[in-house]
């Protein structure tokens, strides 16, 4: 893809959004942005430096200075890291994955100064590059002019489902109504939050991925995004 492409990506957690952006990544031959990755390393910045995870005056600006890189895994670190992450030059791709980090993560998270401070620093890397970017307010606040706009999603039974096999295949062993219970609480943080809810924006492509084979989701979103360039070209 010679032109800068942009593909913005929100919905809930396990709609299929990590591997179908992946793929979609893989088969166009651009970059995969997990924003979740980047608030993870945030976390990691904060553990770093010894700052609490909700000690936004402290933490905001130690982000704001932190060179942050997200590329495409070369040849040798295809270890099975869906991206490789930089933090200030050193490879944390596997760092940012502990369940502590992942706790931080969703900590700093809540705070109104650091998603600012990312949400800024994940524009620039799509400045000068095509990005399949995924989170929960890509398409209204981050890529808002994106040139194709998805909500992926799923009924909460799949999703609980899908989520259930992930941590059990992490070896953790929990009863598949605790997960579905979280599952649903995390639902309905994500949509009441009072800064930055997720939502479907009037111009998104909805795609519930219930019943469809990962394969099948990846190519429908290809064939769009070939028809948007191709039409595109003859305006």
């Amino acid at each position: 893809m010679n032109n800068k492409f942009q593909i913005a990506v929100d919905g809930p957690v396990a709609a299929g959004k990590g591997t179908v952006c992946r793929l979609v990544a893989e088969r166009l031959g651009i970059l995969y942005v997990d924003t979740g990755a980047m608030y993870r390393v945030a976390a990691m910045v904060a553990m770093s430096a010894g700052v609490d995870f909700q000690d936004e005056e402290k933490l905001v600006p130690l982000i704001k200075s932190a060179d942050i890189q997200l590329k495409i895994p070369q040849e040798n670190e295809k270890d099975g890291r869906l991206l490789t992450i930089l933090l200030d030059g050193k490879d944390v791709s596997w760092q940012i994955r502990t369940e502590i980090v992942g706790h931080g993560s969703s900590q700093v998270a809540k705070l109104a100064g650091v998603r600012q401070a990312l949400v800024k620093k994940q524009q620039d890397i799509a400045e000068n590059q095509s990005v399949v970017m995924e989170g929960r307010d890509i398409t209204y606040r981050v890529l808002p002019d994106a040139k194709l706009k998805i909500y992926l999603t799923g009924s909460d039974l799949v999703r609980a489902k899908r989520r259930h096999q992930q941590l059990l295949g992490k070896g953790r062993d929990l009863s598949f109504e605790e997960v579905r219970k979280d599952l649903l609480q995390r639902d309905h943080d994500d949509t009441t939050r009072e800064h930055d809810p997720l939502q479907i924006v009037s111009d998104a492509w909805v795609i519930d991925t219930s019943d469809m084979p990962i394969g099948k989701v990846v190519s429908m979103i290809i064939d769009r995004v070939k028809a948007i360039i191709s039409s595109n070209k003859h305006e």
